[in-house]
Protein backbone atom coordinates (compact mmCIF):
# COMPACT_ATOMS: atom_id res chain seq x y z
CA UNK A 1 0.00 0.00 0.00
CA UNK A 2 1.69 3.00 -1.18
CA UNK A 3 2.03 6.14 0.70
CA UNK A 4 1.46 8.25 -2.16
CA UNK A 5 -2.12 6.48 -2.17
CA UNK A 6 -3.24 7.47 1.38
CA UNK A 7 -1.73 10.83 1.03
CA UNK A 8 -3.84 11.57 -2.15
CA UNK A 9 -7.21 10.56 0.03
CA UNK A 10 -6.15 12.02 3.15
CA UNK A 11 -5.54 15.60 1.02
CA UNK A 12 -8.47 15.11 -1.10
CA UNK A 13 -11.22 14.43 1.46
CA UNK A 14 -11.20 14.96 5.39
CA UNK A 15 -8.00 17.50 4.31
CA UNK A 16 -10.57 19.60 2.08
CA UNK A 17 -13.43 19.36 4.77
CA UNK A 18 -11.15 20.00 7.95
CA UNK A 19 -8.64 22.43 7.09
CA UNK A 20 -9.40 23.95 3.70
CA UNK A 21 -12.97 24.97 3.78
CA UNK A 22 -13.03 25.88 7.50
CA UNK A 23 -9.91 27.92 6.57
CA UNK A 24 -11.81 29.89 4.00
CA UNK A 25 -14.84 30.27 6.36
CA UNK A 26 -12.80 31.46 9.25
CA UNK A 27 -10.74 33.81 6.99
CA UNK A 28 -13.58 35.49 4.60
CA UNK A 29 -16.20 35.82 7.48
CA UNK A 30 -16.30 37.06 10.79
CA UNK A 31 -13.19 35.17 11.93
CA UNK A 32 -11.82 34.13 14.93
CA UNK A 33 -13.40 34.52 18.83
CA UNK A 34 -11.29 32.01 20.92
CA UNK A 35 -13.62 31.61 23.91
CA UNK A 36 -16.90 32.98 21.86
CA UNK A 37 -15.91 36.63 23.75
CA UNK A 38 -16.40 35.35 26.77
CA UNK A 39 -14.94 36.28 29.86
CA UNK A 40 -12.53 34.94 32.50
CA UNK A 41 -12.56 31.12 32.70
CA UNK A 42 -15.53 30.37 31.07
CA UNK A 43 -13.92 31.19 27.84
CA UNK A 44 -11.28 28.59 28.87
CA UNK A 45 -14.52 26.04 28.60
CA UNK A 46 -15.02 25.78 24.87
CA UNK A 47 -11.07 25.90 23.88
CA UNK A 48 -11.08 22.99 26.30
CA UNK A 49 -13.63 21.61 25.03
CA UNK A 50 -12.67 22.53 21.33
CA UNK A 51 -9.05 20.83 21.74
CA UNK A 52 -10.49 17.78 23.34
CA UNK A 53 -12.70 17.14 20.91
CA UNK A 54 -9.63 17.61 17.86
CA UNK A 55 -7.74 15.45 19.41
CA UNK A 56 -10.23 12.73 19.78
CA UNK A 57 -11.63 13.36 16.37
CA UNK A 58 -8.03 13.17 14.84
CA UNK A 59 -6.87 9.87 17.02
CA UNK A 60 -10.19 7.81 15.69
CA UNK A 61 -9.42 8.89 12.28
CA UNK A 62 -6.23 7.81 12.18
CA UNK A 63 -6.93 4.52 13.85
CA UNK A 64 -9.96 4.21 10.99
CA UNK A 65 -7.15 4.69 8.19
CA UNK A 66 -4.62 2.17 9.50
CA UNK A 67 -7.18 -0.34 9.59
CA UNK A 68 -8.62 0.34 5.97
CA UNK A 69 -4.75 0.21 4.97
CA UNK A 70 -4.21 -2.72 6.98
CA UNK A 71 -7.42 -4.60 6.94
CA UNK A 72 -8.99 -3.44 4.26
CA UNK A 73 -6.56 -3.24 1.86
CA UNK A 74 -7.27 -0.15 0.33
CA UNK A 75 -8.26 3.88 1.27
CA UNK A 76 -10.72 5.97 2.24
CA UNK A 77 -11.00 7.71 -1.11
CA UNK A 78 -13.95 6.01 -3.09
CA UNK A 79 -11.89 6.02 -6.16
CA UNK A 80 -9.63 3.51 -3.88
CA UNK A 81 -11.91 1.48 -1.63
CA UNK A 82 -10.50 -1.32 0.55
CA UNK A 83 -10.77 -4.37 -0.90
CA UNK A 84 -12.13 -6.26 2.56
CA UNK A 85 -14.62 -5.05 4.51
CA UNK A 86 -13.70 -3.55 7.63
CA UNK A 87 -15.75 -4.71 10.42
CA UNK A 88 -13.22 -4.08 13.60
CA UNK A 89 -12.28 -1.59 15.89
CA UNK A 90 -14.97 1.38 15.67
CA UNK A 91 -16.65 -0.37 12.74
CA UNK A 92 -17.55 -2.84 15.67
CA UNK A 93 -19.59 0.53 16.97
CA UNK A 94 -20.38 2.35 14.27
CA UNK A 95 -20.47 2.14 10.40
CA UNK A 96 -19.29 5.10 9.64
CA UNK A 97 -16.82 6.40 12.27
CA UNK A 98 -14.66 8.06 10.22
CA UNK A 99 -17.07 10.80 9.44
CA UNK A 100 -17.86 10.92 13.02
CA UNK A 101 -14.23 11.88 13.51
CA UNK A 102 -14.31 14.40 11.00
CA UNK A 103 -17.39 15.98 12.75
CA UNK A 104 -15.62 15.44 15.92
CA UNK A 105 -12.96 18.11 14.28
CA UNK A 106 -15.17 20.26 12.62
CA UNK A 107 -17.11 20.72 16.57
CA UNK A 108 -13.86 21.23 17.99
CA UNK A 109 -13.10 23.95 15.39
CA UNK A 110 -16.10 25.82 16.04
CA UNK A 111 -15.44 25.64 19.49
CA UNK A 112 -12.16 26.19 19.53
CA UNK A 113 -12.62 29.08 17.46
CA UNK A 114 -15.80 30.46 18.46
CA UNK A 115 -17.53 30.59 14.84
CA UNK A 116 -21.40 29.99 14.09
CA UNK A 117 -20.18 29.58 10.88
CA UNK A 118 -17.89 26.50 11.50
CA UNK A 119 -21.13 24.67 13.38
CA UNK A 120 -23.02 25.41 10.34
CA UNK A 121 -20.93 24.02 7.72
CA UNK A 122 -20.34 21.15 10.51
CA UNK A 123 -23.99 20.50 9.64
CA UNK A 124 -24.10 20.62 6.01
CA UNK A 125 -20.92 18.22 6.05
CA UNK A 126 -22.74 15.50 8.01
CA UNK A 127 -25.94 16.17 5.22
CA UNK A 128 -23.75 16.04 2.58
CA UNK A 129 -22.40 13.09 3.88
CA UNK A 130 -25.43 11.53 5.01
CA UNK A 131 -26.84 11.93 1.38
CA UNK A 132 -23.78 10.83 -0.13
CA UNK A 133 -23.45 7.33 2.10
CA UNK A 134 -27.20 6.63 2.12
CA UNK A 135 -27.59 6.93 -2.01
CA UNK A 136 -24.11 6.36 -3.30
CA UNK A 137 -21.93 4.33 -1.05
CA UNK A 138 -23.75 1.96 1.07
CA UNK A 139 -25.45 0.36 -2.26
CA UNK A 140 -21.97 0.23 -3.64
CA UNK A 141 -20.81 -1.67 -0.68
CA UNK A 142 -23.72 -4.14 -0.92
CA UNK A 143 -22.80 -4.91 -3.63
CA UNK A 144 -19.42 -5.42 -3.33
CA UNK A 145 -19.75 -7.46 -0.64
CA UNK A 146 -23.12 -8.87 -0.30
CA UNK A 147 -24.56 -10.67 2.17
CA UNK A 148 -21.49 -9.97 4.54
CA UNK A 149 -22.33 -6.46 4.58
CA UNK A 150 -26.15 -6.98 4.73
CA UNK A 151 -25.37 -8.86 7.69
CA UNK A 152 -23.02 -6.01 9.54
CA UNK A 153 -25.64 -3.60 8.46
CA UNK A 154 -28.21 -5.55 10.51
CA UNK A 155 -25.96 -4.94 13.58
CA UNK A 156 -24.37 -1.98 13.41
CA UNK A 157 -26.14 1.42 13.04
CA UNK A 158 -24.97 4.27 10.25
CA UNK A 159 -24.44 7.00 12.44
CA UNK A 160 -25.34 6.27 16.36
CA UNK A 161 -22.83 4.38 17.88
CA UNK A 162 -23.65 0.72 19.62
CA UNK A 163 -22.91 0.20 23.45
CA UNK A 164 -21.18 -3.40 22.84
CA UNK A 165 -19.19 -4.28 20.20
CA UNK A 166 -20.93 -6.07 16.98
CA UNK A 167 -20.28 -9.53 16.16
CA UNK A 168 -21.28 -11.72 13.33
CA UNK A 169 -20.27 -14.97 15.20
CA UNK A 170 -16.56 -14.73 13.56
CA UNK A 171 -18.00 -15.70 10.02
CA UNK A 172 -17.12 -12.98 8.48
CA UNK A 173 -13.58 -11.95 10.93
CA UNK A 174 -15.41 -9.57 12.97
CA UNK A 175 -13.62 -10.55 16.10
CA UNK A 176 -10.30 -10.67 15.31
CA UNK A 177 -8.42 -7.58 16.61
Amino acid sequence: MSVRRHALAIVALPGIAALVVPAIIVGAGEGAAIGWDLDGILAGLPVLAGVALIVAGLALWVWTVRLFARRGKGTLAPWDPPRHLVVEGPYRHVRNPMITAVIAVLLGEALLLGSPALLIWCAAFLAINWAYFVLVEEPGLERRFGEQYRDYVRGVPRWTPRRTPWSSGGEHGADRR
